[in-house]
């Protein structure tokens, strides 16, 4: 499985179509109206024979605990129930990210646990090898459809042949300013970095300390955040650098030119000194909270920001170096469990809810929520998307946004976060501290493609 572009159709008024060879099965629909002015269509729900008359069929859906998603899916599941009398959804969101891959191995591993799971696009092969999630109905979920209706992005869920999770919707990186906190320093504030060395500049210029702390940051690496992915798919590539061999097999963010990329990264906290993600609760915290002036992060933030009070804020797409673009692109797809599997009609139920989750009136939905980007295309189609002023700047970037194919996604972020922390805290040379986790990484690729030969 290869990393993956993710294509959008419809971005700036024009279709670009999808060179896809995965996707997700649902009904092929009309561009929805924008979310941000116009309330979403309700999913389109495929007739099926009723539940016999008083029964009620109960099934488990599980995702981490992010406010904004925990809004949309109880949005979702209102509106599934009530076309839906006979089944009822439990949502279970109280599971902290960090703690939500234990929990769903502790309950497999019960017989326990959702019927339904959320899971990060990078979890899949691990979720498989593990026995948590089924291969997608084909008759259900035909791999043609998938293909037909759902970015290229959605390949990613695709494993040894099959397609194992859909998503509602994927993101992208892009760069998070203050405005207030660029007119104080002089600068522009409707004028956001559009190189790395503009954003080294700003970075610099927007950090104020006193008695020899810092009280407001320029910028701060927030590693165990985002900037793991932007250091691997972006700046890599804009150093010169493909982060990994065209079969995902080898490894090659160990390299010289891959070295350049990390120890640029490292300096803004060893020798720039704008910021560090030890201050103020955390790079994320520390911007919705006007302590930081320039942030990267995901489109999923949005939701959050928006309803920050005070907040003044713009969206930029991210600065490029000798003029390579390159972005991130993810999402947290759907899957149907062993569990589901083990009751047909929990399964049948399941797979109802699946659908409906993952139309593209879903997806519109979701943007209106978490400013995520529908995963759907006829709905990422709207060109409204990519004319909204803080939208446009992830929309934009989709065609050239790259997913990651990972081994273990945990242990690959915390190799760079063990990397990043070697330089800053033990004054490590960032090229060995880079090495070493390369030289990780490739252990997990090694022993992982050993065993699916």
């Amino acid at each position: 499985m290869k990393s993956t572009k993710l294509t959008f159709l419809g971005l700036a008024s024009a279709l670009i179509l999808a060179a896809c060879t995965g996707g997700a099965a649902a009904p092929t629909a009309a561009p929805v109206a924008p979310a941000a002015t116009t309330a979403a269509a309700k999913p389109t729900e495929p007739a099926k024979p009723a539940p016999a008359a008083g029964e009620t069929i109960t099934i488990e859906y599980w995702q981490y605990n992010f406010q904004v998603r925990i809004d949309a899916m109880n949005d979702l599941i209102k509106q599934f129930e009530a076309a839906n009398p006979g089944i009822k959804v439990v949502h279970n969101s109280e599971i902290p990210n960090a703690d939500f891959q234990t929990k769903i191995a502790a309950a497999a591993a019960a017989g326990a646990g959702p019927d339904v799971v959320t899971l990060f696009n990078g979890w899949v092969p691990a979720w498989v090898d593990a026995g948590y999630v089924i291969p997608l109905p084909e008759k259900d979920f035909p791999p043609a459809e998938i293909e037909k209706n759902f970015t290229s992005l959605v390949q990613g869920t695709k494993f040894q042949g099959k397609y194992w999770a859909i998503p509602t919707a994927v993101r992208s990186l892009a760069l998070f300013w203050n405005k207030d906190m660029f007119k104080a320093a002089g600068l522009d504030p409707e004028k956001p970095p559009a190189t790395l060395d503009e954003f080294v500049d700003y970075a610099k210029k927007l950090t104020k300390t006193e008695g020899g702390k810092i009280t407001q940051q320029g910028f701060a690496v927030e590693m165990n955040g985002q900037a793991h992915q932007w250091f691997r798919e972006v700046l890599t590539r804009q150093f010169g650098e493909t982060p990994f061999s065209a079969d995902n097999k080898t490894i090659n963010y160990g390299s010289a030119k891959a070295c350049e990329a990390f120890t640029w990264l490292t300096k803004f906290e060893t020798d720039y000194k704008t910021g560090s993600n030890d201050l103020f609760d955390g790079a994320t915290t520390a911007f919705t909270n006007g302590k930081l002036a320039m942030h990267i992060d995901g489109s999923f933030r949005l939701g959050a920001l928006n309803s920050a009070k005070g907040l003044n804020f713009g969206v930029a797409v991210l600065p490029t170096r000798n003029d390579i673009k390159s972005n991130f692109g993810s999402f947290w797809t759907h899957g149907i469990t062993k569990k589901a599997a083990a009751d047909p009609k929990k399964l049948e139920a399941s797979i109802k809810f699946l659908k409906f989750i993952t139309t593209p009136a879903a997806g519109t939905l979701w943007v209106k929520y978490t400013g995520e980007l529908p995963a759907q295309l006829s709905a990422a189609a709207d060109p409204a998307l990519a004319a909204d002023p803080k939208l446009g700047a992830f929309a934009k970037q989709m065609p050239y946004s790259i997913a990651t194919f990972f081994v273990d996604e945990a242990k690959q972020r915390q190799a760079l976060i063990d990397a990043f922390d070697a330089v800053r805290l033990n004054k490590v040379d960032p090229c060995k501290a880079l090495a070493d986790a390369a030289k990780k990484d490739q252990a997990l690729y090694d022993d992982f493609w050993a065993k699916h030969k």
